[in-house]
């Protein structure tokens, strides 16, 4: 089994994660109302998704405020 001869140094190790970042999820512009969404996903303004209305938005009215 492989083993290493010596031990790495913080410094080098910290090198090396300094890649393992998180990126910012994709920003894509409705075109339908020009909202910020993210790609391939339904836009959470207007409720379309590839020119189709898919969800449709309901007015603010609660049903157990009644």
């Amino acid at each position: 089994m492989a083993v290493p001869k010596q031990r790495q140094s913080h410094s080098r190790t910290n090198k090396r994660r300094s890649q393992h970042k998180i990126s910012a999820p994709a920003v894509a512009v409705c075109p339908r109302c020009g909202a910020a969404r993210i790609p391939h996903r339904v836009c959470g303004e207007c409720g379309t998704y590839a020119g189709r209305e898919i969800v449709v938005a309901a007015p603010d009215a609660h049903d157990h405020d009644d």
